[in-house]
């Protein structure tokens, strides 16, 4: 019995950066996106964040820290939940309207696909959620329309880190009333950060909401990009 606890110990341990972001990925999403998504029958839009930390851990104070230095006044914390919920859709709190606006992407445990999966199978899965046919003549007819359809029998964990986030996010903007993206850790993969950066642009330039949660050294080549482009005005 000792064994078996101290194996399970050993692989909670192993696995505690993806136990971590399963815990904390889906109430982070609805902090960040609350206010974004939080526009009354008028349509209109708030832009200001509203941010309430439950966990207080060092790891949701990082988190804070981070998004406070984006996007700056526009960020409300707020000490409570009640103050919390008063960020609404339609008049009322509503957490099941930004899960269903917000789609959480390649998200370690929590929504990235098995690695030995070919694309066919997660494009057919995906388009099953989609509300459209499952089967692997749709899934190639689907990859075909977004140039993908050389990738059609790889396994996704094989896939050039690039293509798997733009598969993987033309896959989220399926889903019926996606207005959000947020995109998790795509530089785990590997491949070049200013790659998969211009991809998440491009799908805000076509309207969406987009979040990229990644790391410092990806951040730091994105800045030097973007400081590049504004010297060169």
């Amino acid at each position: 019995m000792m064994a078996v606890a101290g194996a399970w110990a050993r692989g909670f341990w192993r696995d505690r950066a993806g136990v971590i972001l399963t815990l904390l990925l889906p109430p982070l999403v609805y902090l960040l996106f609350a206010a974004i998504f939080g526009a009354g029958a008028r349509g209109d839009i708030d832009t200001t964040v509203v941010l309430h930390d439950a966990s207080r851990t060092p790891a949701t104070a990082a988190i804070r820290e981070a998004v406070s230095k984006d996007i700056g006044d526009r960020l409300r914390v707020v000490d409570d939940r009640e103050a919390f919920d008063r960020a609404v859709i339609d008049g009322r709190a509503d957490a099941s309207a930004i899960r269903r606006r917000v789609a959480l992407v390649d998200a370690p445990v929590v929504s990235e696909p098995e690695s030995n999966v070919t694309v066919t199978g997660v494009v057919a899965e995906e388009l099953m959620f989609a509300g459209h046919a499952p089967n692997p003549f749709a899934a190639a007819r689907w990859l075909e329309g977004v140039g993908l359809e050389s990738l059609a029998t790889t396994a996704i964990g094989n896939v050039e880190p690039a293509a798997r986030v733009r598969l993987l996010l033309e896959l989220a903007a399926l889903r019926k009333d996606v207005e959000g993206l947020v995109l998790v850790a795509p530089d785990r993969h590997g491949g070049e950060p200013l790659a998969w950066w211009r991809i998440a642009q491009e799908f805000a330039e076509r309207g969406y909401a987009v979040l990229v949660i990644a790391g410092h050294a990806s951040k730091t080549t994105i800045d030097a990009l973007d400081e590049t482009v504004e010297a060169a005005r």
